[in-house]
């Protein structure tokens, strides 16, 4: 099987070119390959690599900011899937695709949010996402559609890394309590993918193909568990050894460009019983990533040249 990753330089593009490279002939592009804003160039380069499966951990994700560039946006996170999914039923492949929680309002605060709740986005990241995630559904070939929360990781810009370095700059850290979910290690989840992959059968292309026709969709794919931004910092410098002085703050107190939902778990239960996959708690998750930290340990990046190469 060949696998096109595209997005290796992101924070679950990064973990996957480790977890995907097992599963057969693995090509990795970033940015330099192909720029998910002029997706008028995606199917022809695409269709000159003829992968069997793409993997598309690219995105637009900078969440403020795209309430000033919700052009971009759209164009990233929006029209590029859309070519993206054009491109493999041209091709006959795959097409794995990363959408979001904010595909919804956060208003439920009674239970997680199913596959089939009805989205309804508040910021123009969130409609930029619903996009891509309609134009893949539209295209008729086939793919799932992980959508993920509050993901974290090792590198890049996340809320892990911003709360140990304020913690070393600023005495007193005033943090959110009041948006609820479950933060999500980027390792974890390009782990379930690659688990997800090989349940469905990557030994015979063809068959991968008409297996995951029947399987296609969207699904959540979270870490279990529930917390809110301020339990999980303080749980950070906890397991960091750090121990800033913190004060939780309403939403109101902490106004952004972009409204965020104040409730963003997902219920899990379809991949589980599609996949049989199922993501450890947060707090244990998280726990398992911070001893990573500790002991160094990196995911390796390939300079051969079949692993050309964003986020």
């Amino acid at each position: 099987m060949h696998i096109l990753l595209i997005g290796k330089t992101g924070q679950i593009g990064y973990e996957l070119q480790t977890a995907l490279k097992d599963l057969g002939r693995l090509t990795a592009w970033g940015r330099e390959d192909l720029d998910l804003s002029q997706p008028d160039s995606i199917v022809e380069r695409v269709l000159a690599l003829q992968p069997d499966l793409i993997v598309n951990a690219a995105a637009y994700t900078a969440v403020d900011k795209a309430e000033s560039e919700a052009e971009l946006a759209m164009t990233i996170n929006g029209d590029a899937p859309g070519q993206l999914a054009s491109a493999a039923v041209q091709c006959g492949a795959g097409l794995i695709h990363y959408s979001t929680d904010y595909v919804f309002d956060g208003t439920n605060a009674t239970r997680p949010y199913a596959e089939d709740d009805l989205p309804c986005p508040i910021n123009a990241y969130g409609r930029s996402k619903l996009a891509g995630e309609r134009a893949i559904s539209l295209a008729g070939g086939a793919f799932l559609i992980l959508r993920v929360c509050g993901v974290y990781g090792l590198r890049g810009k996340n809320f892990l890394l911003t709360m140990q370095d304020l913690a070393k700059q600023k005495k007193t850290l005033r943090i959110v309590n009041d948006q609820w979910g479950a933060p999500t290690w980027s390792r974890v989840i390009a782990s379930a993918t690659a688990d997800t992959i090989r349940k469905i059968d990557t030994d015979k292309p063809a068959g991968f193909l008409e297996k995951l026709q029947k399987v296609s969709g969207v699904y959540h794919l979270s870490c279990a568990g529930k917390t809110n931004w301020f339990e999980f910092a303080d749980s950070i410098f906890n397991l960091s050894g750090l121990d800033p002085e913190r004060c939780p703050i309403p939403s109101a107190d902490y106004p952004t460009p972009a409204k965020r939902p104040r409730h963003w778990m997902l219920d899990n239960e379809k991949i589980k019983k599609t996949f049989s996959i199922e993501l450890d708690d947060w707090k244990s998750v998280l726990s398992a990533c911070l001893k990573a930290q500790r002991e160094g340990k990196k995911i390796p990046t390939f300079s051969d040249s079949e692993f050309t190469g964003s986020s």
